[in-house]
Parts: structure tokens; C-alpha cells; sequence
């Protein structure tokens, strides 16, 4: 599980190798003369309270009941509006929003550094979470690691080589922010300041510790002649504070050094094994084999000549990506710091494309895909935090914009609570989006069967949610259905009532908010309103003229549309209101099959998983082997273009979909499983209902299984696909004795005990 290059990055967005401990990140880059390692914080941003440009969250000053009704008339009659028509309304002219800013680059200056270095190998080892940089001097061999430890909360870099006295550096900090002031004492370099636009507090510490030879500073930078190994070591922070309505905290500075001695005190060889047990304790969780062989090919020529074929090496590629999806997903969101955004941590640009925000009308959700099933649920704080923090803005924006209880967010957000709108019409409204944040947190209960979680940090989530859409449906003047209005078929096509997505979500959003409260009981006021609500709500699946499951209330799909958005396919995946072997899901798979297999990374990556539900691995592998084609860079980034994260950690999470599913109730297993994959394993996947699970399979059948039980309760498996069906298995607990098992069935029914592994083996 190593990514590995015989030349050092040019371009950071292609080229250079990413480490995070959820809050920072770096870029490695693994120049010879001179090493370039990009820093990020993630709460560095622009914009928000103080912003230069003022700050409104996106909220109208009043409502305008007027403009809503007059697009909601319009709608009723004409049953379609042109998006600028109904931004020039509804829009706002975006202020304060603010973007996500680089922190900064360390630029170490090796003054004995050779012109062409011999042995050259750059790598990023996914299994320890360590870049490194090697390469021969002459007789000399230099060696160079780099990591970002969560429990430390630092990055870390040791400069080491084979003859002692041979490591000489300069370090010193680039900023691209003015204003901020530099100062050197005794082997730190302390950088401090405040974003111009802002006033947003920021603060980096760096560092340096030789062994042997000696130090010196000259003001703006650190020099280290003759030593043994050097050690770097960096902490960073601002401010900022996820905290409505000032998002401010105490000032970094105590915070920063702080944490800097800690990990001076430590020293590297207990903050490096600290880290790599920290790191290995998630990422080893999961093992995928499809048949993988590892040619002595670097990463880039690995990438350059994969086909999507049947090669071992094609099939390393394929695992090599799966995990790496995991990897980023843990260098990108732990615990206390905010959730991955549109690039998980990293960024070198102060105007970062889509400002490096939060998009939610899906890739926010979609860094999330994997977290549960692929057995990451520690990276999901952040992202519970987030959406428990949009309530309170969200709340102001629901009252201000339309007079309603609970709480929305719209297309996009940021660490400031913007909820509201802006004006750029095709992507402004789409109030539906806190509802699918909602999505993701109910499946985390649903895999942790965790009430604590559920009564705590979910409900409360959904229930704000949901009566915000009880206030605001509209009545269909034709029908009498309940619609949303307006409503934007995210990104596509014109404004409408009633658009697929928009009523699958809120549907989705009912339903899960109503099993909730039984569960939990009580709420026996809104459980009624839902019901009722429910009964005339459009639930969004309706099969149009040529057989595809329709975007918009109206037949107006063009067969010949090969838009990247399959926004009417949310009841497919991620939601569960399709089942495979329906009409819906036929109808879902010729709406796949028109809208064709192109399209960018991120909406290849959703496909795969909409194919893995649909139960068709050869498809789904289609997507993968195209996603890898066309829509990897050489680190093996996702590219939209350009880079977006959203397309690593939603194509991982496809391809536990394509092993295990587990959302209709059943553990299913190998439910997708390609003809390129004809024989493999995996290990360690959740299924929901807290179970892990892993499967062996050849042949393109599987052999064995063992799911390990969570909690006591029932326990269903699909065993369909073992060969002679559930009349063949066999079902053995942790002592080898035979299981009792319901077999009226191709789903296994037993009764599980907590701690208990079943292995059923055909």
C-alpha cells in the first residue's frame, strides 16, 4: 500500500504527496536542492464576521413572501421557470462567504545538495501514514520522512542520512498572507498574524532540533550545519471557533506552543510509533484483495498504463485506490477540527476553486460515503459537529427567508454558518440539502445501533429538519400532492415543483425522522403531522415515456442528456427507497445506462455506487476503471477537474457497495461482485446493525464468510450467491459448533450474540 515516484513534484495539484491529522495537512514534495512542504490549518479562512466585505450569512435583510409566492404561482401555471428569472427573486449577491487559504510553505535549503541525485524514490505509505524521500549523494544516502500526527497534533519531518555530520539545511516559512511577522529564538520560527480581510488570528510554530552539528538563526530563518539527523516539527492554529454567531475563540498562541513542547518533550521516535499506532489502528481495519500483484512500476506508470482489463496490475491500481480513498478520509477528519471539504485539508491557493468550501448538495455527504462501511466511524465527528453547528444559523435563515420553524442550509456553506443564498442561479436554492445532511447521520446510527447517539446528536437534527419542510410544502394546485416549491434539480435543467431529488430527500427525511421517534418514543404531536404529511408528500419515483426514472415531476427527460447530475437516482443510492429487482430500479438503470458513462470525477464515483445497487458489478467496475482513466491525477487525486476529494471517498465507498450491502435489513454479500474480480477478499467492513464482515470468494462465488456481531439481536445474511444457495451453507459460531439457522429463504435468520463471530462456509 504504497504510492511511489523516481523524481520529485512539480505541481502540487498532480504531483505532490498529501499527509493530515485531520486538522493540518501537508504536501510533500520532495525536491532535492530544496524541499517544499505545503501547510494547511483548516480553520484558516477568509470572510465571515468582520469579513471587509460585510456578512449576512446569505440571509435576506426581510422576507420576501411576495417573490416566494409570485415563483410559486408561476410555477403552478407554468410548471417551469428559467433559473435566472427565479435568482433575480429569490438571490443574493454573495457577501463575506469567504474562502480557504493555504497557511504557508516550509522551504528547507540543502546548500550540499547534489545536481543529479542517484537512487531517487519518493513514496507516501498509506499503511503508516509516512512520506519519505530517498536519494544517494555519492557515497552518501540521504533520507527524508514526513508525517502529520493526530495524537501529537503536529507534522513532523526527520532529515537523516548514513554518514554522520552529512545533513546540513536552512529552513525558513513563506506566507502568501502580508502582515504577518516572523521571529527566530532558539531553533523556533514563529510566524503570527491576522488575515487582512477578517482579522482572523493565525499562528505557526516550527521547530528545529539537531542532532549533533549546530544551529544557528539569523532572524527569518534556521540553519543546521554538520548534523547527524535534524528534526521538524510544526504546529499551527487560528481563532476561529465553531460557535454562532462570532465563530471566534481565544487567541492561538498558548494553544500553538503548547502543543509544540509537548511533542519537543516527546521527542520523534515516541511521537512517530504514537502515530503510526494511531493511524494503523483505523487503516488496518480493512484488507481488499482482487487478485492484486504489485509490478515494479512507480504510481504514475502504474496510472499511465492501466486499461480497466484483466491485469494484476490493473488490480493493484484498483486496491490501491480503495485504500488510499480510506487514507485520506483519516488524514482529513478526526476529531477537533471541522470535516473534510471540497480538497478533505489541502489547498495551496487563496482562491481555491468553489472557494474550497462545503458543497452540499452531495460532496459533503459523499466524503462521508465511507466512513461506516469501510470502518472509519472515528472520522465522523467533525461532520456530526458541522451540521449540529448549522442549526443555529440555519434557524435564522428558515424564520428570515420563510417565516418557518427548524432549520435549512442551502447549495453551499462555510465554517461561518452561511445558510442562505446567493445569485448564481443555476446553484442558489436547494433548501433540501440539510435534509440529506441528515442522511448521513441516521446511517451512522443505523450501523452503530447506538441510542445514546441517536437520541442525542441525531433526532434533534432530524426533527428541526423536518419541521421546517412540515411548514413550508406546498399543495399542488393539480393533484393535492405535497411538493417543494421551488424546487432545482441541483444544477440542471429549469426551477420546477416537485423535482425528483427534492422529494425523495424530504421523504427520505420523514420517514427516517418517524422511525426515529418510535424508537425512541414520545413525539407523539410530530409523529402525527408526519404521518399525515407523508400520505400526500410525492415521494419522487415515477417511470416516464421511454422507461426512465424521471428528474422532474413531468416527463421532460431527453434520452439523449448525458448530464453529470443523475440527481432523480437519490432513492437509489444513497438513499433506500429502490429496491434492486423493481420497476423504479429498471427504470433507474436505463436513466444510468442514457446518461452514459462519462461525466467528472465525483458524478463517475456516485455511479459506482448507483451500479452497485442495482446489483451490476461488470457496470460498476466500468465506472471505477473509468474514473481511474479519466479522472485521476498521478498522486492518484480525483480530479473534477480540477482536484476534489469527493471523488476519492465516494469511489471507495462504491466499492464496499460492490462487496457488502447491508441497507435493505440483509447483509449481503458480494452483491456486486465484477467479473474482473474473479477471485478475492476483504476483511473488516461494517454492515449495518453493527456487524463487520468479510468475505473470501473464487471462482466469482463466495467461499466463506464471518461476520463478527456488535450487539445481540437478529441477525440476516444473503447467501444467495454461495454456490447450492442457503440450502447448502453451513453456519458455525466462534467454538466451531453448527448454528441453528432459518433457511425458508435465500437470507439466513439467526440469533446473534454480541462478541460472536458466524462463519458460513459453502
Amino acid at each position: 500500500m504504497i504510492l511511489w515516484y523516481d523524481e520529485p513534484a512539480e505541481s502540487w495539484e498532480s504531483e505532490s504527496l498529501p499527509i493530515g491529522n485531520g486538522a493540518l495537512g501537508g504536501a510533500v514534495f520532495g525536491g532535492v536542492a530544496v524541499e517544499r512542504l505545503q501547510f494547511n490549518e483548516k480553520t484558516l479562512w477568509t470572510g465571515g464576521p468582520g469579513s471587509a466585505q460585510g456578512y449576512d450569512h446569505g440571509d435576506w435583510e426581510a422576507p420576501r413572501p411576495a417573490a416566494l409566492d409570485e415563483v410559486r404561482r408561476t410555477l403552478d401555471v407554468e410548471q417551469r421557470a428559467a433559473p435566472e428569472w427565479v435568482a433575480d427573486r429569490l438571490g443574493l449577491p454573495r457577501r463575506g462567504f469567504g474562502a480557504y487559504q493555504p497557511f504557508g510553505d516550509v522551504l528547507l535549503h540543502f546548500p550540499d545538495g547534489p545536481v543529479e541525485p542517484a537512487d531517487y524514490r519518493r513514496e507516501l505509505d498509506l499503511a503508516e501514514a509516512v512520506a519519505r524521500v530517498a536519494y544517494r549523494d555519492g557515497e552518501v544516502r540521504h533520507e527524508r520522512e514526513y508525517l502529520a500526527s493526530h495524537p501529537h497534533g503536529v507534522i513532523a519531518g526527520r532529515l537523516s542520512a548514513d554518514r554522520p555530520g552529512s545533513v546540513s539545511v536552512t529552513l525558513r516559512m513563506a506566507t502568501p498572507h502580508p502582515g504577518g511577522v516572523r521571529t527566530v529564538v532558539g531553533g523556533r520560527l514563529t510566524l503570527r498574524g491576522a488575515l487582512p480581510d477578517n482579522g482572523l488570528r493565525y499562528e505557526a510554530q516550527i521547530q528545529v532540533l539537531a542532532e549533533g552539528g549546530s544551529v544557528t538563526d539569523d532572524g527569518e530563518s534556521i540553519t543546521v550545519s554538520g548534523a547527524d539527523a535534524v528534526t521538524v516539527l510544526l504546529a499551527a492554529g487560528t481563532d476561529y471557533a465553531c460557535a454562532y454567531p462570532d465563530y471566534r475563540g481565544v487567541d492561538p498562541h498558548e494553544r500553538i506552543t503548547a502543543t509544540l513542547d509537548r511533542a519537543v518533550a516527546a521527542g520523534y521516535p515516541t511521537l512517530r510509533a504514537d502515530h503510526v499506532g494511531d493511524h494503523a489502528a483505523l487503516f488496518g481495519r480493512v484488507s481488499l484483495d482482487v487478485g492484486q500483484q504489485w509490478p515494479a512500476a512507480a504510481t504514475d506508470v502504474l496510472l499511465a498504463d492501466y486499461t480497466g482489463g484483466s491485469s494484476a496490475a490493473d488490480r493493484a491500481l484498483e486496491a490501491l485506490f480503495f485504500a488510499y480513498g480510506r487514507y485520506l478520509l483519516i488524514a482529513s477528519s478526526r476529531d477537533g477540527s471541522l470535516p473534510a471539504n471540497l480538497q478533505g485539508v489541502w489547498n495551496d491557493s487563496t482562491t481555491p476553486p468553489w472557494s474550497g468550501d462545503y458543497h452540499v448538495n452531495i460532496n459533503l455527504q459523499m466524503n462521508y460515503w465511507p466512513a461506516m462501511s469501510t470502518n472509519l466511524a472515528e472520522t465522523t465527528g467533525p461532520y456530526d459537529a458541522f451540521v449540529d453547528a448549522l442549526r443555529a444559523p440555519g434557524r435564522r435563515t428558515a424564520a428570515t427567508m420563510h417565516g418557518a420553524r427548524g432549520w435549512l442550509v442551502h447549495n453551499e456553506t462555510n465554517p461561518f454558518g452561511f445558510t442562505g443564498v446567493h445569485d448564481w442561479a443555476t446553484a442558489f436554492w436547494f433548501p433540501e440539502a440539510a435534509a440529506w445532511l441528515t442522511q448521513q447521520l441516521y446511517d451512522q446510527y443505523l450501523f452503530s445501533g447506538d441510542e445514546r447517539y441517536l437520541r442525542d446528536v441525531v433526532y434533534p437534527v432530524l426533527r428541526e429538519a423536518s419541521e421546517f419542510w412540515l411548514d413550508t410544502l406546498h399543495t399542488d394546485p393539480r393533484d393535492g400532492a405535497l411538493v417543494v416549491s421551488p424546487s432545482y434539480s441541483p444544477e440542471h435543467g429549469d426551477f420546477t415543483s416537485g423535482a425528483a431529488m427534492s422529494q425523495q430527500i424530504v421523504t427520505h427525511l420523514f420517514t427516517t425522522t418517524l422511525a426515529a421517534a418510535a424508537r425512541l418514543g414520545g413525539d407523539e404531536e410530530l409523529r402525527a403531522r408526519l404521518d399525515v404529511a407523508l400520505a400526500a408528500l410525492d415521494p419522487g419515483i415515477r417511470i416516464g415515456s421511454w422507461g426512465q426514472l424521471q428528474e422532474w415531476r413531468q416527463d421532460w427527460d431527453d434520452p439523449d442528456d448525458d448530464h453529470r447530475h443523475v440527481s432523480q437516482l437519490f432513492a437509489l443510492y444513497p438513499g433506500t427507497a429502490i429496491r434492486p429487482g423493481s420497476p423504479a430500479a429498471e427504470a433507474a438503470g436505463v436513466s444510468l445506462t442514457a446518461r452514459g458513462d462519462g461525466g467528472t470525477g465525483w458524478s463517475r464515483a456516485w455511479r459506482i455506487g448507483l451500479w452497485a445497487r442495482l446489483r451490476d458489478g461488470d457496470r460498476a467496475h466500468a465506472m471505477l476503471a473509468g474514473q481511474l482513466r479519466h479522472s485521476v491525477l498521478p498522486n492518484l487525486w480525483d480530479t473534477h477537474p480540477p482536484f476534489q476529494i469527493d471523488g476519492n471517498l465516494g469511489a471507495t465507498a462504491g466499492i464496499a457497495e460492490m462487496l457488502v450491502q447491508s441497507h435493505l435489513g440483509v447483509v449481503d454479500l458480494l452483491p456486486a461482485l465484477p467479473a474482473a474480480w474473479p477471485s478475492g477478499s476483504v476483511t473488516g467492513l461494517r454492515a449495518r446493525g453493527d456487524v463487520t464482515v468479510g468475505v473470501k470468494w473464487s471462482a466469482g462465488l463466495p467461499t466463506r464468510a464471518e461476520l463478527r456481531a456488535g450487539r445481540d439481536g437478529p441477525l440476516r445474511i444473503g447467501v444467495g450467491r454461495f454456490a447450492g444457495g442457503a440450502a447448502r451453507v453451513t453456519v458455525t459460531d466462534s467454538a466451531g459448533a453448527v448454528v441453528d439457522v432459518d433457511r425458508a429463504t435465500e437470507v439466513l435468520l439467526l440469533a446473534a450474540t454480541a462478541g460472536e463471530t458466524y462463519t458460513v462456509t459453502g
